[in-house]
């Protein structure tokens, strides 16, 4: 008697508990488990990101019968394959289409009015880089195609015309004014004049047909300030009056604010832009030089914040973290590089009782004033609400702060200890290494003022004992021993973090096989980043790639001991690879290429700069039988700063 089948219904509600890449796998079981998997539900949110070839008008057609609604196609240009595949995107999807991003590419006027005015239901426009549009400053001039767009854009909510070098008021005028209900407007990194017009020599003016100017852009915000809620203007040269003139425009409550690189802004400047926006959710001051703690006091007042980003704001300090930890809101904060913070007065703030900040995410990269002391008490007090953690380049932490984060941690799923050079085995394992026997340490027993002292030129005298040499120092190895005692104790090692996702262990010089047999065990798994470990050799390559058959991502560059056989061992384990990075690892040959070749048939990029033993033509070859490889990055010797030999394959 045959088994009967589950209905459709019951496969497509199992596979909604599966991740993307899995879901994918699994739709190639059989039909009836392929039918499943093109369920609505699975389609709703999901982006198509194809480029324009003659196949894309087929797949085109195809995604028609599966109800798509985002779609991202690059390398547009003016050839009649790129119109045809507007024309076809029109027909088939325009009417339900709710997302449309053009990336890299340089489609004619023509083209893209042909298609504007069929999407009757698009949300999101994005036409950053766009200049073949805005170049000749001529869209949209006529009544006509102004009447057709805005038929089409009635309902846009979401608008990117970043990084546009030829945007001006005409163009943006003309285009905005087809979008009446936007939400959303993203300007950064576009030519705005906020205080003095270049090309004219004096103050700004409106109307410009040469760029963009403050006075146009306030217009705009004053019309539709009922609607819009989130504006970019991330490194554009926007002056603190400007700023304050866009803060008290009448009616605007913005949501979210990015400000990126704007390197003019002032802490005054902050503080009454928060003065007058108080519903600030989001706000990005990162890149921002000029801004000291004070903007963080001013920041601390802003009840609904929810993400904030001062990265790289080297002058910001301690000082206003403990006001900023105690915003209720808060989850998201980054303080990458900001090289005077030390965490101390965060866990201050975190120590108040509720309501306080339940961060989810939090950076602190480059942070050296950081200690295992500090991570200890974050750890503690932000448990296993916590999903991603950046403490790349925070040089004095040590396999203490491992410990902790393994230990109170357990909701983590990006996990980043890149350049933490004290970290080792024992950290990874979660084991205390044992006490020294190479009388290489201080003797503890001794009291400080009877340590021996030492003189500026001990080295000649001979009476003084020198001080240890780091470099010198004997670092204790795993054993056998160690090993068994780590199988037999639980919760402590990094294996705790059972749902990692993303892990980057870079240059932590320390760690060897032992270690990564052993712990690198995580099933859901996607990004990897063990360069620069010198230690490991093709035996923790192959106990990587068996234990973490999830991976999409691998960096494996300046490993020196990975080898061609380590490689085989480990891409046949990982089917999923889309991304391989093998620069310097100098005992790899032409034969790895073909590896790559056999075992990686979804690659889209890889790195094989400086890897001595392998030719050009190998890598011709390569390029030939990969379908989905977009880069390759290929040198073959070491570059001077004026060569321009290296190569980076593009497809």
């Amino acid at each position: 008697m045959e088994t009967p089948e589950l209905p459709l219904e019951v496969i497509s509600h199992i596979l909604s508990f599966l991740h993307v890449s899995d879901r994918k796998e699994a739709s190639l079981v059989c039909r009836s488990w392929y039918e499943a998997s093109q369920d609505h539900q699975f389609q709703r949110n999901m982006t198509f990101s194809f480029p324009a070839t003659a196949t894309s008008l087929r797949f085109v057609r195809g995604l028609a019968r599966r109800l798509c609604r985002r779609i991202a196609i690059s390398h547009l240009d003016g050839s009649c394959l790129s119109r045809q595949l507007l024309v076809e995107v029109a027909i088939h999807l325009g009417p339900r289409l709710e997302s449309l991003a053009l990336p890299g590419s340089s489609v004619t006027e023509s083209s893209l009015l042909g298609l504007l005015p069929h999407l009757t239901s698009l949300r999101k426009l994005d036409l950053s880089g766009l200049d073949s549009i805005f170049m000749s400053g001529t869209f949209l001039c006529q009544e006509r195609h102004r009447q057709q767009v805005r038929t089409g854009l009635n309902n846009l909510e979401e608008l990117d015309l970043s990084n546009l070098r030829y945007l001006s008021d005409l163009t943006f005028n003309r285009l905005t004014g087809c979008t009446p209900r936007l939400r959303r407007l993203a300007l950064a990194g576009c030519h705005i004049a906020f205080e003095f017009d270049p090309y004219r020599g004096c103050a700004v003016g409106q109307g410009s047909s040469a760029m963009l100017s403050l006075r146009n852009l306030l217009r705009l915000l004053q019309d539709q300030a009922a609607t819009l809620r989130a504006l970019d203007l991330s490194s554009t040269g926007i002056t603190p009056s400007s700023l304050l003139c866009l803060a008290r425009v009448p009616g605007l409550r913005l949501e979210e604010l990015g400000l990126r690189g704007c390197r003019e802004l002032t802490d005054h400047s902050v503080e009454l832009l928060c003065r007058h926006q108080r519903g600030l959710r989001c706000l990005d001051l990162s890149a921002c030089t000029e801004l000291t703690s004070c903007s963080v006091l001013a920041v601390g007042h802003l009840r609904e914040l929810r993400a904030l980003s001062l990265s790289q704001d080297w002058r910001v300090t301690d000082k206003g973290l403990a006001d900023l930890a105690a915003l209720p809101a808060l989850r998201t904060l980054r303080l990458a590089e900001c090289l005077h913070v030390s965490g101390a007065e965060l866990v201050k703030g975190l120590s108040r009782p509720p309501p306080r900040a339940q961060l989810q995410t939090l950076s602190l990269r480059s942070c050296t004033y950081l200690r295992d002391a500090t991570v200890y008490s974050l750890a503690q007090l932000l448990g296993s609400g916590l999903r991603e953690l950046d403490l790349t380049s925070c040089v004095c932490l040590t396999d203490l702060s491992v410990h902790a984060i393994a230990s109170f941690l357990p909701g983590l799923q990006v996990l980043r200890l890149a350049y933490c050079k004290e970290i080792t085995d024992w950290g990874l394992l979660g084991l205390l290494e044992p006490a020294r026997s190479d009388g290489l340490t201080r003797d503890m027993s001794m009291p400080e003022d009877k340590q021996p002292s030492l003189t500026r030129t001990f080295g000649n005298m001979g009476f003084f004992k020198p001080p240890n040499m780091l470099l010198e120092e004997k670092r204790q190895l795993v054993t056998k021993e160690d090993l068994g005692a780590f199988r037999q104790q639980d919760g402590t090692s990094l294996l705790a973090l059972r749902g990692l996702q993303e892990l980057d262990l870079s240059a932590c010089l320390k760690l060897t096989d032992a270690s990564i047999t052993q712990v690198l065990r995580f099933p859901t798994l996607q990004t990897l980043s063990l360069s620069m470990l010198t230690e490991m050799t093709d035996e923790g390559l192959a106990s990587v790639a068996c234990h973490c058959r999830c991976l999409t991502s691998l960096a494996l560059s300046r490993c020196a001991r990975i080898s061609d056989k380590g490689l085989e061992h480990a891409l046949l384990q990982l089917p999923r690879l889309q991304h391989l990075q093998l620069a310097c690892c100098e005992a790899i040959t032409d034969r790895c290429l073909h590896l790559i070749a056999r075992y990686c048939k979804r690659l889209k990029t890889l790195d094989i700069s400086m890897c001595k033993d392998i030719t050009a033509t190998k890598v011709d070859f390569l390029q030939s039988q990969l379908p989905f490889l977009e880069k390759v990055q290929y040198q073959e010797t070491q570059a001077s700063p004026l060569d321009l030999s290296v190569c980076t394959i593009g497809l």
